[in-house]
């Protein structure tokens, strides 16, 4: 199947669970002065399929989390471009559209968008300092409301894959999952759960704080540590550390997953900010998914298997 036109698998046979009401239609906006296009009121998850030529295809396979907070997605840089470099080195790619929180119409989620990242000294001048810290608050509050829904896309979608990794040529145990931003909340919530038949192979977050909240993670409490299985897949983390959503530069992360015994690998650049995924800023971040496949090449999930 070509870049262009991918096979689409709808991740929940019907309606997902637990909002079967939602009725918004998904839909596309372009921001303006600008080329990116988002994706928004997602209500019916799916996933986009994306095989290598069988000449590399190595049996390995990704499941890839785009992020956006929940609110919206840029599918080509955190989807197809990912895609994209994953198929040239033989890992199927499997692009993620789960559940987001639904929005409106463009009137109503223009100004959240700027909320979300136009530079506080202009958003003082229209809305003041009090009321742009209630409106985030609301905004995370939302966040952690939605993201078991997210998680659950998560969950499913793999079994998905599993279910199907014949036909797509496809180990069913050499199947990880890549999330950005919010969708490291998605990925680090499906590698915790003790399902091993949705619990990934490997896992990644890229530019992503993990997200470890009571929501989504099997008990844990507000302000306790988190347990990592014995059996957790390993763990790839890249970030910029002047990324201001990622106060603590993913420590809970590496910590939990040294302490548990499991492979865990953390790259932390001084400058890159938040979203950068593959933008080719002039920065050594930008190196970062070489980095991420050298990391894969010694996991093992770029080689062959073994013929038996």
């Amino acid at each position: 199947m070509s870049a262009s036109q991918p096979e689409v698998i709808l991740v929940w046979p019907e309606k997902a669970p637990g909002t079967e009401d939602w009725s918004q239609p998904e839909q596309e906006t372009l921001i303006p002065r600008t080329n990116l296009k988002l994706i928004r009121n997602v209500t019916q998850p799916t996933l986009m399929a994306y095989l290598p030529v069988p000449s590399v295809a190595n049996g390995a396979a990704a499941v890839i989390c785009p992020g956006g907070g929940f609110h919206f997605y840029s599918l080509k840089d955190d989807g197809t471009d990912i895609a994209q470099w994953l198929t040239t080195r033989g890992v199927a790619a499997f692009v993620l559209k789960y559940r987001l929180i639904q929005t409106g119409s463009d009137e109503d989620f223009l100004p959240l968008l700027r909320l979300q990242f136009a530079p506080p000294s202009i958003l003082e001048q229209t809305l003041g300092k009090e009321k742009i810290a209630e409106q985030k608050e609301k905004m995370w509050a939302q966040r952690k409301v939605h993201a078991p829904l997210a998680v659950m896309d998560g969950k499913q979608a793999m079994r998905v894959v599993r279910g199907r990794a014949a036909t797509w040529g496809v180990d069913p145990q050499r199947i990880g999952m890549l999330g950005f931003s919010a969708g490291g909340v998605v990925t680090i919530g499906t590698s915790l759960q003790d399902e091993t038949d949705s619990r990934p192979n490997f896992a990644a977050v890229i530019s992503s704080h993990g997200g470890i909240w009571p929501e989504t993670t099997p008990g844990l409490g507000d302000g306790q540590a988190f347990a990592v299985a014995a059996d957790a897949p390993p763990l790839f983390i890249a970030l910029a550390t002047d990324d201001p959503f990622i106060p603590d530069g993913n420590m809970h992360l590496y910590s939990a997953w040294k302490a548990a015994g499991r492979q865990v690998e953390l790259h932390s650049y001084s400058k890159g900010g938040h979203d950068w995924n593959m933008i080719q800023q002039d920065l050594p971040i930008k190196h970062w998914i070489e980095r991420f496949g050298e990391w894969l090449q010694v996991e093992g999930f770029l080689k062959s298997p073994p013929l038996v």
